[in-house]
């Protein structure tokens, strides 16, 4: 975790006042904000009025906005959380820290390594806080890796295996075409939590060809892009597959980490348990280490949120402020959310950095867009900069 300077925020015990920026998946995490103990007033920004007043009046929300300019302007909002479309990250990350807010923003942290820098810059320049919200690294599956590995039970970790694999045919315009590996944090972003570590260099390759009328947007030729990743300082290998085109395959996301004492493989499938490996003595002659499998079912881990946000951690009901009827909602990745919600809230109130701050964010996307230009030199390896 970077250690750059972070503005003291809500020493006068003021709670904070925060702004969510895009009610599509961002409406989950209003909620969060409303019910988070150290949270005040939540703001609503959409660029659709139908959806502002749908999901403003369901939860009972009357600061709302159809301009992120305006929340900006607006001395009231302490924080602003970014939840719109992956092309306005890097330019809405800057308003916010530039406008002298604390800013939370949905995953990639940019697209390209120039806006990483710029934002990194920006978040030093404001001595605000900047977290990049990665779903993975406080999802159910990580948080039961991490208790593992921390305790020793994992051993020496010796590989690391990450995917997405989801095909996003009907998916708005902007997505068609998206090269994947820049989209990658949610597949690698697990082993280099685990670690501490970030990545030396990568080698990518693309697989397959995507249909032309895709590739105009963002110039990618590829629908599956596959690469390793050598890390810095820690002698494990990360092997990820990223696929958004063109693949028979219903969604999947999730990872494998392996060590030499116990391993864990997950499906990637939303609940279902993990399965543990633990490597058995020696056998009678001294040859042949087997493995006993076990399934593991990941815990919740609630005891580490406050009481109001614990509830999220698993499908909850919703009683909307509108009168109208009560909605049963799944928490979506591993319930990692509130957690989420929580460390981006409490790093500024206790005055830190975030788990997940600039530095750390540019540090675990850099990765994919370096893959991206390896796969499109076919297969060159291309370091990774330091931040």
């Amino acid at each position: 975790m970077n250690d750059s300077r972070v503005e003291e925020s809500g020493a006068d015990g003021k709670p904070l006042d925060v702004a969510v920026v895009g009610l599509g998946f961002g409406a989950d995490f209003v909620p969060l904000y409303a019910d988070h103990p150290h949270v005040g007033r939540v703001g609503l920004v959409d660029s659709s009025p139908e959806r502002l007043a749908a999901v403003g009046d369901r939860h009972g929300i009357t600061d709302r906005y159809t301009r992120l300019e305006d929340v900006l302007a607006d001395d009231r909002w302490d924080a602003v959380h970014i939840l719109a479309p992956v092309a306005f990250h890097a330019e809405y990350s800057l308003a916010v820290l530039r406008a002298g807010k604390h800013c939370a923003c949905a995953v990639p942290m940019a697209t390209e390594l120039d806006d990483l820098r710029a934002i990194v810059d920006a978040q030093r320049e404001s001595g605000k806080n900047y977290m990049m919200m990665e779903t993975s690294a406080y999802g159910r599956e990580y948080l039961l890796a991490e208790e593992m590995y921390r305790s020793g039970d994992l051993g020496a970790l010796t590989l690391y295996r990450g995917y997405h694999i989801q095909n996003l045919d009907g998916y708005p315009d902007y997505w068609q075409g998206y090269p994947p590996m820049k989209y990658i944090t949610h597949a690698l972003s697990p082993l280099l939590a685990l670690t501490g570590s970030t990545v030396a260099d990568v080698t990518a390759l693309g697989s397959a060809r995507l249909n032309e009328e895709r590739t105009p947007r963002f110039g990618n030729p590829f629908p599956t892009e596959v690469g390793l990743f050598r890390l810095r300082n820690f002698d494990v290998l990360a092997d990820i597959t990223m696929s958004f085109f063109q693949t028979a395959r219903s969604y999947v996301e999730g990872f494998s980490v392996y060590g030499d004492q116990r391993s864990l493989e997950w499906s990637g499938v939303p609940d279902e348990p993990m399965r543990m490996f633990e490597l058995l003595p020696l056998g009678p002659q001294g040859r042949g280490r087997s493995a006993r499998e076990t399934e593991v079912a990941p815990p919740d881990f609630a005891s580490r949120l406050p009481e109001a946000l614990a509830r999220y951690v698993r499908r909850y009901t919703l009683t909307p402020a509108d009168g109208g009827p009560a909605l049963t909602k799944v928490a979506g990745h591993g319930g990692s959310h509130p957690y989420l919600v929580h460390e981006f809230v409490s790093s500024i109130v206790e005055r830190r950095a975030p788990a997940i701050d600039a530095v750390t964010s540019a540090a675990w996307t850099a990765p994919g867009i370096c893959a991206h230009e390896s796969a499109l030199r076919g297969g060159e390896r291309v370091p990774v900069p330091t931040f």
